[in-house]
């Protein structure tokens, strides 16, 4: 016997919900922001999907939900940290030219 899938699920496969969304997009979308709005957390994603790694993207989706967590990444004298913040500053200028 063949088993499917439960049907909220096959809503969100077939229709293209969250199971779509990258981890950057699907953070800024649970963040609760009054400003991110369903378009603009997807062009968020689309800009970290073109500037970040899959493994970066997640780290980011952290930071959307422990600001803490981004201000000690900025702190930080760690060499490893330091080249993910210039790198998370790239994102936002993307982020910010193609969604701003």
């Amino acid at each position: 016997m063949r088993k499917s899938l439960p049907a909220f699920l096959t809503v969100f496969v077939f229709v293209g919900g969250p199971l779509d969304a990258n981890p950057v997009e699907r953070a800024c979308t649970l963040s609760g922001q009054s400003a991110a709005s369903p378009a603009l957390c997807a062009c968020i994603g689309s800009a970290a999907r073109e500037t970040l790694s899959y493994r970066e993207q997640r780290q980011v989706a952290r930071l959307f939900r422990d600001p803490d967590e981004a201000e000690a990444l900025r702190m930080s004298s760690n060499g490893r940290d330091e080249a993910f913040w210039e790198r998370y500053q790239r994102f936002g200028a993307t982020a910010e030219a193609m969604c701003g």
